[in-house]
């Protein structure tokens, strides 16, 4: 993700059923810039201005078109990606494809380029890993990277998944009946078009048997209907589909993926961030916090993902970076780093138990790094110390 600067100006495009925000450099704001906003500039059909308010905080205004292309701005990074033809162009393209992940996303530059190669080569992907650990962002950074078409569905969220997927039969007084086909349909026909299929082990068993044909590398077919004769809808060339996946028995809204269904992924597997990696990946994103409140942060996240990977954990999950930031965040909006813990962490835990319970244990970790220490504590310094430094 490019850093926006002040006064830079974009246009939102529209790519699938996502709305991008590119300057006059063909650099990409889109990740810097939320969804609502590009959306609302995009139907008003008005460019956005990068601003500071008096508070130092940046936000985006809608402004008129003309303003768009009326500064230039020198590219911080290639404008337009195109993946070579030719095996040994490819191999290069790979090999050197670490320069296009952005500073934003911590991930080790094997799996990064497993991720590259995967896209390239038209693989199916799977990413697992903890809640909150960037599964959803590796994908999304991914499509900017390359710069394809893509296209979002959350099948975690979808109630009906023949009409999410396939599509509904409607009535209509001057048409009669017909078949309005789903925006799926037109995705899987969009030639290189990368797919996001999130939150796939929470879809319902009907989607999965939907998809089987889909991701098969053999079949690459969706069927419209179950009927002998009607039409199928072949997978265009070059499609790429990306799952994420939350996998492990503390996920209870989830289902059990069928083996035949994870046979058709490749499966890249997110690390859960050191408290270094996390630090720096909030100095990245807050770059106006005091350092010292964000060692905070990533100190308490850390000690508490220790703490669960134990042989007799007391806690039953660690914080997750998705956590980290948004505490990093409320800090950036005046927020204290207790009011922050108690909106965000604690009620992620039990408090069955009282003095015993995970939300006290919890609690007193989160004081450790915010009181004078006259609080009763469940770790003394060395303790604190000897977990940071492991």
């Amino acid at each position: 993700m490019n850093q926006p600067k002040v006064g830079t100006v974009v246009q939102v495009v529209k790519s699938g059923n996502r709305y991008n925000a590119v300057d006059s450099d063909g650099n990409k704001y889109t990740s810097a810039i939320r969804t609502g906003t590009r959306k609302k500039a995009y139907n008003a059909g008005m460019a956005l201005e990068c601003r500071e308010g008096k508070s130092g905080r940046i936000y985006w205004w809608k402004v008129p078109m003309e303003q768009f292309g009326a500064v230039s701005h020198v590219p911080d990074a290639p404008a337009d990606i195109e993946v070579p033809d030719g095996h040994d162009a490819i191999v290069d393209f790979i090999s050197n494809s670490y320069g296009l992940k952005p500073k934003g996303l911590v991930m080790k530059e094997l799996k990064w380029k497993y991720l590259i190669r995967s896209a390239v080569r038209g693989k199916n992907i799977m990413m697992t890993g903890q809640a909150g650990c960037g599964k959803t962002m590796a994908a999304k950074s991914l499509v900017n990277a390359l710069d394809r078409p893509d296209f979002y569905f959350n099948l975690g969220a979808t109630q009906d998944p023949r009409a999410s997927l396939i599509g509904n039969v409607h009535f209509d007084k001057g048409k009669g009946t017909y078949f309005s086909e789903s925006l799926f349909v037109k995705a899987i026909q969009t030639p290189n078009a990368v797919i996001l299929l999130d939150e796939l082990t929470r879809a319902h068993p009907d989607a999965w048997n939907i998809l089987m044909t889909v991701l098969d590398y053999g079949q690459r077919y969706l069927r419209l209907d179950e009927a002998d004769g009607q039409n199928t809808i072949k997978v265009a060339d070059g499609v790429t589909f990306i799952a994420t996946a939350n996998i492990g028995n503390e996920y209870t809204a989830t289902r059990q993926l069928d083996k035949a269904l994870m046979d058709r992924f490749t499966v890249i597997e997110m690390d859960i961030l050191t408290d270094e990696e996390e630090l720096g990946l909030l100095k990245y994103m807050f770059p106006t916090i005091d350092e010292s409140e964000l060692k905070n942060i990533s100190s308490i996240t850390h000690l508490t993902r220790v703490e669960a990977t134990n042989d007799n954990p007391r806690i039953t999950s660690g914080v997750s970076t998705r956590t980290s930031v948004e505490i990093a965040g409320l800090l950036f909006d005046g927020f204290s780093l207790i009011e922050a813990a108690d909106i965000t962490i604690y009620p992620q835990y039990d408090a069955t138990g009282g003095v015993d319970s995970e939300r006290t244990f919890v609690k007193q970790i989160v004081q450790k790094f915010v009181s004078d220490g006259s609080d009763e504590e469940l770790f003394t310094d060395h303790e604190i110390d000897g977990e940071l430094d492991d």
